[in-house]
């Protein structure tokens, strides 16, 4: 599974990222997980299974979901209390639901 997380720089999400690679790996999921800037979307999309934004760049959802749902792409906003708490395990459920409704 690829997921991707845009925010406004790419930087705020690396230690997501990390946790969220430590919740895959405890779980025994093969995930790619990478964080870019919002302005990467349109470039970074393809090849991707999920979308999520940061609640910083939240604003820009529907944007983001112009771009997504052409390409069957699931695109949400990682909830404020998993992403300020810094909750990979949380944050990698929400991707893996997302997914799974597609």
């Amino acid at each position: 599974m690829v997921i991707r997380l845009f925010c406004a720089a790419g930087m705020s999400t690396s230690l997501l990222v990390a946790k969220m690679q430590e919740a895959a790996k405890e779980k025994g999921k093969d995930a790619e997980i990478a964080a870019f800037p919002i302005s990467e979307l349109e470039r970074m999309i393809d090849g991707t299974d999920v979308a999520l934004l940061g609640p910083q760049v939240g604003f820009q959802l529907a944007k983001a979901k112009s771009i997504c749902e052409p390409k069957g792409v699931p695109v949400d906003i990682i909830p404020m209390s998993d992403y300020g708490m810094c909750n990979g395990m949380n944050v990698l459920k929400f991707a893996y639901k997302l997914a799974k409704n597609k």
